[in-house]
This record gives structure tokens, C-alpha cells and sequence, in this order.
């Protein structure tokens, strides 16, 4: 099997690692502070001093970092991957991303020999924990079918969504839905919480019809705890709700439900919660 590399041991990457362990795959990871990664290190992965010289030393290289600017930086700066990764590596980046990067970093690597593809994920901490994530895929069909046993570690729904940059701009679809859906789930219960209602109860009865949705089953049982522990940090959720607006601006279309919440979330943040979860909207009302 091939030999992995992995940067990124947050909240989902550590998951997803493991899930890579656990199916055999030969792990390389790196992380800015060491300590981070003792217990992958124990399990079984390869800790290495830098991201260089992990990518030099691997065949699959992939990518789960904060930003883009992270992202740019580990690609295409002096000495990124694209002049260190040897040629006929496969690089795979599965943070959420600009779709114009994207496409970037995956022509300058065909000129190097290295094959790109942009797999941005939805699912959450659970869904990594779980492998169970949605993987949207962008880039050649090659590449795709080379990196598909990786993803079977990692996902249940994963689909090649086009060309590079593709797979960018399907997961901007993924956050412009749930960003109005949030705000939905976390009015309504606030809403019930105002009426008398046992919000638990209420939830009972809605989650299994209409109103049914991955958050309102997932984040707002964790809201009726008051568990505002990350499955997505709320800085990560503005992040690409800006990078989604950015590309509507571009193709001059208005997304007013996207602006509102990125409005919302925003004013969360400046109020010090830029580490909670998603699911602490609810904290907006209340």
C-alpha cells in the first residue's frame, strides 16, 4: 500500500488518521508542536521534524490545514511541496479552500509531475471519527481512481465532482446550506425554549419529519447540554462562508441567507467565540 503523509492533526485530521491506520496504510505525519501528535505517534504513525521532509519521503501527500494562506503557503512558497514532493506523487488537499487556488496549485503541479487533487470534507468530528465523511473531489479521473481506496478509509459519499477546483466549489454548496439551516435549527429552538416547551420532546417530534436535517439530529442535541465543543470551529465556518461570498461576488449573484449568517457568526466571534462550535449560534438569541 502506499505510503502516506498527513499534515493537519486537529480536530478532524487525528480521525482521519487513525481511520488510515486502522486500514492499513503506512502514516507519516507532521505537526507544528510534537506533543499534538503523541498519541498518533504511539498508535503507529511516523512523526517527521518537517513538512519538506515528509513530502519528499512519501507517494500520497495530503493536506488538512486551517486557511488558504496556509495551504498557499505549504504549496507554493520557496521550498513548498510543489519543489520538494518527488515527481510522480500524488497530492491530495482536504481543506476548505479557494476554488481558484485550487486549480492553481494543480496546474503548477502537473508541471512538476505530481498529480493534485482538491477533496474537501463535510461531516464534522463525528463524521471523521465515524468514516463516514463526504469527500467532493476535484481534479483528473486518474488521480481520483488512484487516491478512491484512500477515501473508502475516510468516507461514505465520495464523488468527482469535475475538473480541479471543483471539488472547492461544491463544498462552498455544502456550507451555503447549512449556513441557513443553522440559523433555522438554533431559531427554532430557541423559539421552543421561550414557549415552555421541553426542547428535548419538541425535538423528538421534528427531527423524523420535515424539519429533519444532519444539524438539527447532530449539533442540537449538543446545544440542549450547552456543549459548544468544535466539531467545527466557528472561525473555520466564517472562513468559508467568505470564501463562498467571494465567489458569488465574482459570478454576481446575491446570496442573502450566506451574508446573513456569516453576519451572525461574525458577531459570535467578536463576542470571544471564535473556538466554539458551529451549534453555538444558539448563543446569538440567547
Amino acid at each position: 500500500m502506499e505510503k502516506i503523509g498527513f499534515i493537519g492533526t486537529g480536530v478532524m485530521g487525528k480521525s482521519m488518521i487513525r481511520n488510515l491506520m486502522n486500514a492499513g496504510f503506512d502514516l507519516h505525519i507532521y505537526t507544528r508542536t510534537k506533543s499534538k501528535a503523541d498519541e498518533l505517534i504511539r498508535e503507529g504513525a511516523t512523526w517527521h521534524e518537517n513538512p519538506a521532509e515528509l513530502a519528499s519521503q512519501v507517494d500520497v501527500l495530503m493536506t488538512m490545514v486551517g486557511y488558504p494562506s496556509d495551504v498557499e503557503e505549504l504549496y507554493l512558497s520557496e521550498g513548498g511541496f510543489l519543489e520538494t514532493m518527488r515527481s510522480g506523487t500524488l497530492a491530495i488537499d482536504m481543506t476548505t479552500s479557494s476554488p481558484g487556488l485550487a486549480a492553481q496549485i494543480a496546474l503548477e503541479g502537473a508541471s512538476s509531475g505530481v498529480e493534485v487533487l482538491d477533496a474537501p470534507v463535510s461531516g464534522g468530528d463525528i463524521g471523521a471519527k465515524n468514516g463516514t465523511l463526504s469527500i467532493m473531489v476535484g481534479g483528473s479521473e486518474a488521480a481520483f481512481l488512484r487516491a478512491k481506496p484512500i477515501f473508502e478509509a475516510l468516507g461514505e459519499s465520495i464523488i468527482l465532482q469535475g475538473e480541479a477546483g471543483s471539488g472547492q466549489h461544491t463544498k462552498m454548496v455544502n456550507q451555503i446550506a447549512i449556513a441557513s439551516n443553522m440559523i433555522g435549527v438554533t431559531e427554532a429552538i430557541f423559539y421552543a425554549e421561550k414557549a415552555g416547551l421541553d426542547p428535548e420532546r419538541v425535538l423528538k417530534s421534528i427531527a423524523g419529519g420535515a424539519a429533519g436535517s444532519w444539524s438539527l439530529s447532530n449539533l442540537i442535541p449538543r446545544v440542549l447540554k450547552d456543549d459548544f465543543t468544535p466539531g467545527f470551529f466557528i472561525k473555520h465556518f466564517i472562513k468559508d462562508m467568505r470564501i463562498a461570498l467571494d465567489e458569488a461576488k465574482k459570478m454576481q449573484i446575491d446570496l442573502p441567507g450566506l451574508a446573513l449568517a456569516e453576519q451572525m457568526y461574525q458577531t459570535l466571534a467578536e463576542r470571544g467565540l471564535s473556538e466554539s462550535g458551529t451549534q453555538a449560534l444558539i448563543q446569538y438569541y440567547r
